[in-house]
């Protein structure tokens, strides 16, 4: 089982939501940042919403659709 207990209940700093932001613009899961930041991923997704910062993949064109 993943650990995740290291920040948490801990606020978050500017340093925090700065690496939050680089990583999400990277395409990285929400596991896996929260795995990095040692938090939930609720809390990657609460902090995300919060902050306006998008988790959605940037690559990836909507419904899978290809243009012909």
């Amino acid at each position: 089982m993943a650990k995740y207990n290291r920040n948490s209940g801990k606020s978050w700093d500017d340093k925090q939501v700065n690496q939050l932001e680089k990583l999400a613009k990277k395409n990285t899961p929400t596991r896996v940042i929260g795995l990095i930041m040692g938090r939930t991923p609720d809390a990657i997704y609460k902090k995300a919403s919060q902050e306006k910062i998008g988790l959605d993949p940037t690559n990836q064109s909507p419904y899978n659709r290809r243009r012909k």
